[in-house]
């Protein structure tokens, strides 16, 4: 027995080496970009990177770990006879992985994905852009290092007699059952090492990320990790929803996103304030009284509502964080059948505010108290500008244990004023941007507070809901009274928006449009008077009206409109949920539902136009990201 789990892990710590010592080597190599690294960056990387590459190397011995099962109850079984070719194919494409990465990332900029295989049924043109000798020799280094790796597997796998101890042939089938369940403990571990951990996200992309510098986050990345996690997530989006003819959908989609005109309305005292966005998990229309709902959830929003400048026609675009955040943040709708934070090689082409804030001088931070690997996120973050990201394990274990989530928003809110407030006794000459995702008010809704219920139904099972939303609006609310007793207060401009709606009261479907019109806040002492916005807009034009207020370009936010441009004279608002998507227009809604691919819902009335450009919007949308 012992033997057997001796061999197992000599092979995950042979892999395990194999990609840590990949990682200095591609730094190495791309001097272009590592020349500035210090031996801690090299450190970093490695370390970080044992993440994804322990991951990896979990899947490859699965195979052998099977094997190793199989001996227990065949005990003629030779594991150096079997295991040659597979050791064989898996050194090379390892080896072949590496260099091909290494070798690449001087002209892509990013990691191996599977962008690789749109170039292999053109070899001849692949070749003609460098001399024959730099594909040889590379060709010859994936050969060397396939066969080192191929040599070492096999000097660390044991024969047919070695792989059993002698005693192991006594004690009849209850001793083959007892290691046989012995071995399925060590699958159990192997199994949490694939999935990389216990917590909510899985291995993603996203994991080995750490830093402002791309090149480190992208030297951390398994190579084979990337390209086959792109493998999986690879589709020929141009294909899909092709509603229309080309000329009925270019048609549609003209002057739909227009771009150019000059901002009519000024809403702040200053161009660069310190911007900080609030992302508010869930918070629905049906939680705030301007929307129509109960008054007694959120009042700190409610009176909030009357300080600010307040969007009473709001849309947000999508129905979960992952989708809704990238939306808001990147200015980019939401897909009803993907996410596009989960895809690293898509997600890293966006525009974001942050990036651009960034061009302007802004130093940008981004903070969440749960997983910040869960669905990506920390790649997505990183890759768009954010230069430092505070999650859950930047917490005691006290406080990441707070709610199922991670880190209750009262310990977040305090940290965030705490940081604004060294902020503004150590003042610098770059404003700042951070951006904060809540999380207590999600499922289960178990927060430390009872709301006071004045008119509300205790006895109402969805209390613990309403509770967990009025915890988060006290919080929210004692957290902005506090600003505004500080120096910060004078240049802050606080932008409170949900990350989607929520389907409350349980007849409200993730399909009705009212699940969609959510708030949207700007206040702080940067907002020079309150007033209330009543044009309709999405959660996807919060990126080019913010950075129109700040006078900053926004071309390329292609797919958010400055709704305050002399531009902006067609509002709209564009939606998906699970598979479908609405279109709302001062005419109303229509919302189709593509699994039946019908319209099942049209107020007040049917409308040919509505149903056109909403078909034309998602369309475009999914030719536009295969383009990506």
């Amino acid at each position: 027995m012992k033997g057997r789990i001796t061999y197992l892990l000599a092979l995950f710590g042979v892999l395990l080496g194999n990609f840590v010592l990949q990682k200095p080597l591609f730094m190495l190599y791309n001097t272009t970009f590592s020349k500035e690294c210090t031996w801690g960056d090299y450190l970093q990387v490695m370390l970080h990177g044992l993440k994804l590459d322990s991951s990896m190397a979990a899947y490859v011995v699965a195979i052998p770990f099977l094997l190793v099962i199989a001996t227990i109850w065949l005990p003629k079984m030779n594991l150096r006879k079997i295991l040659p070719a597979y050791y064989g194919l898996i050194s090379f494409l390892i080896a072949a992985a590496f260099v091909i990465d290494t070798s690449l990332y001087v002209f892509w900029n990013f990691k191996l994905d599977a962008t690789i295989l749109f170039y292999m049924d053109s070899p001849s043109n692949m070749v003609a852009s460098e001399p024959m000798w730099f594909f040889v020799l590379r060709f010859l280094v994936a050969i060397l290092w396939a066969g080192g790796l191929y040599w070492v597997l096999m000097q660390v796998t044991p024969g047919g007699g070695e792989v059993r101890e002698v005693k192991e042939v006594r004690g009849g089938s209850v001793c083959q059952w007892v290691r046989t369940g012995v071995m399925i403990l060590v699958g159990g571990l192997l199994f949490v090492c694939i999935r990389g951990g216990v917590t909510e996200s899985t291995s993603n992309i996203g994991r080995a990320y750490f830093s402002d510098n791309q090149f480190l986050n992208h030297s951390a990345v398994n190579p084979v990790a990337s390209f086959c996690y792109s493998l999986g997530t690879t589709e020929k989006y141009a294909d899909q929803f092709n509603f229309l003819p080309e000329s009925e959908r270019a048609a549609a989609f003209e002057d739909l996103y227009p771009k150019g005109g000059e901002t009519a309305t000024r809403l702040l005292n200053t161009d660069r304030p310190n911007v900080l966005i609030i992302l508010w998990e869930g918070l629905g229309g049906c939680f705030t009284e301007a929307i129509g709902g109960d008054s007694t959830i959120t009042p700190r929003f409610n009176h909030l509502v009357k300080e600010g400048v307040y969007f009473a026609n709001y849309y947000s675009n999508s129905f979960r964080t992952d989708r809704g955040t990238l939306a808001a943040l990147s200015g980019y709708p939401a897909f009803p059948t993907l996410s596009v934070m989960k895809l690293p090689a898509k997600s890293r082409t966006l525009p974001a505010i942050a990036k651009s804030l960034v061009q302007a001088g802004y130093a940008t931070d981004f903070l969440y108290g749960g997983d910040i690997d869960f669905t990506n996120m920390q790649s997505y973050l990183r890759s768009t500008g954010y230069q430092h990201v505070t999650s859950d394990k930047d917490f005691s274990l006290k406080e990441q244990q707070s709610n199922a989530w991670g880190v209750n928003d009262d310990i977040t809110f305090e940290h965030l004023y705490q940081v604004i407030q060294k902020r503004a006794n150590a003042p610098s000459d770059k404003p700042w941007h951070t951006g904060f995702l809540t999380l207590s008010s999600h499922e289960p809704f178990k927060v430390p507070y009872n709301r006071p219920t004045v008119s509300a139904d205790v006895t109402n099972p969805q209390e613990n809901v309403l509770n967990a939303f009025a915890y988060t609006d006290d919080i929210l609310g004692r957290f902005i009274d506090k600003l505004k007793t500080t120096p910060a207060w004078e240049n802050l401009m606080i932008v409170i928006i949900p990350d989607h709606g929520f389907s409350y009261p349980k007849q409200l479907t993730s399909h009705d449009p009212d699940f969609f019109h959510t708030p949207m806040l700007w206040i702080g002492g940067a907002v020079k008077e309150p007033m209330q916005v009543d044009k309709i807009l999405n959660q996807t034009d919060l990126a080019a009206t913010l950075l129109a207020q700040l006078n900053l370009p926004h071309a390329d936010f292609e797919w958010s409109r400055d709704i305050f441009s002399t531009a902006y004279t067609y509002p709209f608002a564009f939606f998906s949920f699970n598979n479908g998507f609405g279109f709302k227009d001062s005419s109303g809604v229509s919302v189709f539902d593509n699994n039946a691919e019908k319209w099942i819902f049209e107020q007040p009335t049917a409308s040919t136009d509505r149903e056109k450009r909403g078909k034309a919007i998602l369309q475009t949308l999914y030719d536009d990201l295969d383009q990506r």
